[in-house]
């Protein structure tokens, strides 16, 4: 007998390019009484988005949760930012900003 291998694959969320509204299919649309676990390829051809109204059409696929951001063939370049999480891109980003905010305030108690 051979034995076949089950993956358990995260699911894609997509944005809406209208309004930044993101369908995460692990939660569902309550206003469309959408349940979770439902992909975005599966959902009715009535469906809305729930914030604009823009059709499905004016969604893009942005990837599962916690996967870095962009082309795949891509994330091997740069100086190791591109491997990083959205989150983590923040982190980064507006961590430097107050850090650099703090050392800007620094001056003022120089004399």
């Amino acid at each position: 007998m051979s034995e076949q291998a089950v993956e358990t694959t995260a699911l894609d969320r997509y944005e809406c390019r209208v309004c930044g509204y993101v369908y995460e299919p692990d939660k569902g649309d309550d206003k469309h009484d959408i349940t979770p676990g439902t992909p975005f390829e599966e959902l009715p051809p009535t469906w809305n988005c729930p914030v604009c109204s823009a059709k499905a059409k004016a969604f893009t696929n942005i990837g599962p949760v916690g996967e870095a951001s962009g082309f795949k063939e891509n994330l091997n370049y740069g100086l190791g930012v591109n491997n990083m999480t959205p989150a983590q891109k923040n982190i980064l980003i507006f961590g430097g900003l107050v850090l650099a905010f703090l050392f800007f305030m620094s001056l003022y108690g120089l004399q």
